[in-house]
């Protein structure tokens, strides 16, 4: 009889266990307080160096802040520059250009349909005068959202105005002309706020 009740508490001291670890298993744990909103630009200052810009990261100019959405690299022969495609939350389709020739130049331009393809030496459009400037075929890569295909060839054509202002044509992989409205960026105006914070 002893032996017998001996096992019976065992078995119970048992199953008692076995139901601990078991709810201890399906036990949700404690809620976490949602975390607080933070600030995504009080950690740094922004950086003047647009040549490090990338799909991601703000831009900021003229009282407005722009978000990158994508970027094209283009090379010709051994000369490279990079062109950004921004979104201004107004649904304008906007284009910042990067390249040293051999000062860095940036350039911020706005689509246009006032003109549809290039012209001769001089173009005047929107009452302001252009001159050509050069003109070629460059290979590119796509990255992050461009409006274009992963890689491919553009035909371009710059022109210069005056104070700063420029008109330029490119036509992506034998498409139709698109023509944008240029205007130089005064580099101390400007700061790019990188995404990451190895960039920093």
């Amino acid at each position: 009889m002893t032996a017998l009740l001996i096992v019976l508490i065992v078995l119970v001291a048992a199953l008692v266990v076995l139901l601990v670890l078991r709810s201890r298993g399906k036990a949700k744990p404690a809620p976490q307080a949602p975390a607080k909103p933070e600030d995504p630009l009080a950690d740094h200052q922004g950086v003047t160096d647009i040549r490090t810009v990338r799909a991601g990261d703000m831009i900021d100019y003229g009282d407005q802040l722009y978000f990158v959405r994508g970027s094209l690299r283009l090379t010709e022969g051994g000369y490279s520059w990079s062109e950004h495609f921004l979104d201004d939350a107004r649904g304008d389709r906007i284009w910042v250009s990067v390249e040293e020739d051999p000062d860095l130049e940036v350039v911020f331009w706005r689509e246009t349909d006032l003109v549809e393809s290039p012209g001769g030496k001089t173009m005047e459009v929107g009452g302001v005068g252009y001159r050509k400037e050069e003109d070629g075929t460059a290979r590119y890569t796509s990255e992050g959202t461009t409006t274009v295909a992963e890689r491919g060839s553009v035909e371009y054509v710059d022109y210069e105005g005056p104070d700063g202002k420029a008109l330029s044509f490119e036509r992506f992989d034998g498409g139709k002309w698109e023509a944008g409205l240029g205007e130089t960026v005064a580099l101390p105006a400007l700061r790019v706020y990188p995404a990451g914070s190895d960039r920093a």
